[in-house]
């Protein structure tokens, strides 16, 4: 499927992957609905990137949130071609520390943003997707990508809820890929290592000298290059994605061969 002309749903657009890759969307020519609870950064980028990109308050836990924002991009934009899944977060506790058993409702909170959340707008994106015309030969209506984590696999000590939420979005990612095939929408997670985000510098947007020299531990554990992914790297793959309509129910590691040890 080709961007140009073409609408996508950037939940988490406001920074981070999802910020990369309205900026890289619009670069070609696509529009962005930017779904983010972050009103601040959103209008922002919203403002910078012009009238091919918009802003709208929303907390992909809630279906009613959701559907609004929805309904809020095809009154704008027309239709919905792509929706991309970065909105996230995580914590770290013991299953059994210091101060007792991991607190369940910070466990829930994890598994509704990461898990819930993501299915939650991929849905409700389907359903409008279902209604597009076949934008190729194949009978393509749709792409969705949603967003992983190396943490699926090898998750590391605090981790159970974000690495149960993270497996669950890849182990979610070929049945919901089978089920949306017949109506010509493709379905693939992407599955980032360790990439400089806003989630790993402590809020920075963007990597300082004193940033990269403090996470070189985490860096030197990459097979080549020995660095942190790059935001616009995680961009340009779902952009692959998007392009290739022959990936399909996919969850592709861009990690720079690193295999997490226990720490």
């Amino acid at each position: 499927m080709d961007i140009s002309g073409r609408v996508a749903i950037i939940t988490g657009g406001a920074s981070g992957l999802g910020r990369a890759t309205v900026r890289r969307f619009v670069g070609l020519g696509g529009k962005c609905a930017i779904f983010d609870m972050n009103e601040e950064k959103g209008e922002a980028l919203a403002k910078e990137m012009g009238d091919n990109v918009i802003f709208i308050n929303t907390n992909v836990t809630s279906e009613e949130s959701v559907q609004a924002a929805i309904d809020k991009t095809i009154e704008t934009f027309g239709a919905i071609h792509i929706c991309c899944n970065y909105a996230g977060t995580g914590n770290a506790h013991r299953t059994m520390g210091k101060k007792g058993p991991f607190p369940l409702a910070e466990f829930t909170k994890i598994l509704q943003i990461n898990l819930v959340g993501t299915f939650n707008v991929l849905r409700l994106a389907a359903e409008k997707m279902a209604d597009n015309e076949p934008l190729n030969d194949d009978g393509g209506r749709g792409v969705i990508i949603n967003t992983a984590s190396v943490a699926a696999y090898e998750g590391q000590i605090g981790q159970a809820a974000y690495s149960a939420s993270k497996g669950g979005v890849v182990g979610m990612t070929l049945p919901i890929a089978r089920d949306l095939a017949v109506l010509g929408i493709r379905v693939n997670t992407i599955v980032p290592g360790l990439i400089y985000t806003p989630l790993m510098m402590g809020g920075h947007e963007e990597p300082t000298p004193e940033i990269i020299e403090a996470l070189r531990p985490l860096s030197s554990q990459v097979l080549y290059p020995k660095r942190l992914g790059k935001a616009d790297e995680i961009a340009h793959l779902a952009q692959s994605i998007v392009e290739n309509d022959y990936i399909n129910g996919e969850c592709i590691r861009m990690d720079g061969g690193i295999r997490m040890q226990p720490k």
